[in-house]
């Protein structure tokens, strides 16, 4: 029985991996589908910086020989992936967001690219962002603003911005970014998609254009909770080569949770904390809609006021633009006035003034890991508005939401509600596949409630 190809392309890996197993379809199809997209949606879309297509149809043929010969096959073999633009990709330039020159031609490929390669994943090639990853919105100068395919007219988020349009679009099965502050969770919220953040230091970072080295982590966009699980344990693992990843003794924690003794901390007064009262309705329908699922026991009101998540914010992006100046100096000269001139404000700032910021987010981390001595997981919006128009100036609290869960170095996992906005579940460092087996359960009995209702 054969499967079309162009349908398949916006299924759940989980589907598209047990199409292929079934030879309903090949990857080299899969992936021609995909690049035929691509070609057709890109000029007005702008979610892609660099197609590989003839070394993604190579790596498609390859994975579909293996099958046909009975050859030992990778978790993910076949299966057509994007990359956000600061991931190098061996034979291709690492533009972040800048205008491509041939000085940026990489090659070797980042350790993630890498993994995912070594489990025969089919790399289609880099997805447009924010320019140096400095963005929320998916607004770009150069390549032009990245459109949101499930609600057209409407920003896509940043930075990975191309990533999730071109995942929302059914260009590939399963796309990675970068989330410093919440760059795969607020794209992943207005596209509609499962964003999952990593433990900080769960995956290796080399080879991935840093943006902030304190908080940089790769992070998962996908259709589904289960597909982002199945792409994170493929990534996780040490790196020698990262001074943040660490040498487990025991694997991943396994999904232990108690669902009759689970401590849920419901974010509370989020109107004072800037959400929009769309945010506020359709959050509140989304964890009357999860119920049980979040625990017999009641959820307990969480307060976040006292932890100063704005203010902590804006100390990261201080150091932010700090990392950015001495990472990529060399490139900001290519930049646009607008990103220029915001990074300026790091050089103008005192060694003191840095210690401070650094000292403030250290706070933030002891304050969280307080709170989860009391909760095993705090449950709150992923953004504090709908998608703004594209083109529309970045509101400056976009990223508070998620900059909770960054500046403490949790998992967070964000869950699509509709109109744009998503449920996000963050918990203690480490409690990864926890997360994910509890995000699995509450977004099925989400969507199947809002769909009967």
């Amino acid at each position: 029985m054969s499967c079309d190809p162009d349908a398949l392309r916006r299924a759940p890996m989980v589907r598209v991996l047990r199409a292929l197993a079934l030879r309903e379809v090949s990857s080299e199809a899969l992936v021609g589908a995909c690049l035929s997209a691509i070609e057709r949606d890109n000029p007005s879309l702008h979610a892609w910086t660099h197609v590989g297509a003839d070394a993604a149809l190579r790596d498609a043929r390859a994975s579909d020989q293996r099958r046909a010969q009975g050859a030992a096959l990778g978790r993910l073999d076949g299966v057509p992936v994007a990359l956000k633009d600061s991931f190098d990709v061996e034979g291709m330039p690492t533009s972040l967001g800048l205008p491509p020159r041939d000085a940026w031609l990489v090659h070797d490929d980042a350790s993630a690219v890498s993994r995912l390669r070594g489990c025969g994943a089919v790399i289609l090639g880099k997805t447009a962002m924010d320019e140096l990853a400095f963005g929320t919105m998916g607004s770009n100068p150069h390549g032009g603003d990245v459109g949101n395919p499930s609600l057209p007219g409407r920003a896509s988020g940043g930075s990975s911005a191309g990533a999730a349009a071109a995942l929302a679009a059914g260009h590939a099965t399963v796309a990675l970014g970068t989330d410093t502050l919440g760059s795969v969770r607020i794209p992943a919220a207005f596209c509609g998609l499962v964003g999952l953040k990593p433990t900080f230091g769960e995956v290796s970072r080399v080879g991935m254009a840093p943006a902030l080295r304190r908080l940089d982590c790769p992070g998962v966009l996908a259709r589904s909770v289960q597909d982002a699980g199945m792409v994170l344990k493929v990534l996780a693992g040490y790196d020698a080569g990262d001074v943040a990843c660490r040498a487990r003794r025991v694997p991943l924690a396994l999904p232990d949770w108690d669902p009759a003794a689970l401590r849920v901390g419901l974010v509370s007064d989020l109107r004072s904390l800037g959400a929009a009262p769309e945010v506020v309705d359709a959050f509140r329908a989304a964890v009357s809609a999860a119920g049980a699922t979040l625990g017999h026991a009641r959820p307990v009101s969480l307060d976040l006021a006292p932890l100063e998540v704005a203010a902590s914010r804006r100390a990261a992006l201080l150091l932010m633009e700090a990392d950015i100046l001495a990472a990529h100096g060399d490139r900001v000269e290519h930049a646009s006035d607008r990103t220029r001139g915001l990074l300026e404000y790091a050089r103008s700032r005192t060694a003191v003034e840095a210690m401070a910021a650094e000292q403030r987010l250290d706070g933030h981390v002891v304050a969280v890991r307080r709170l989860f001595e009391e909760f095993d997981v705090l449950v709150l919006p992923t953004v504090p508005t709908a998608p703004p128009a594209l083109g529309a100036a970045e509101p400056a609290n976009l990223a508070d939401f998620t900059a909770l869960a960054s500046l403490a170095g949790c998992p967070a996992l964000s869950l699509p509600l509709p109109g744009g906005m998503g449920l996000q579940l963050v918990g203690p460092r480490g409690s990864d596949l926890r997360l994910l087996e509890l995000g699995e359960v509450v977004h099925s009995v989400i969507e199947a409630t809002l769909e009967a209702s």
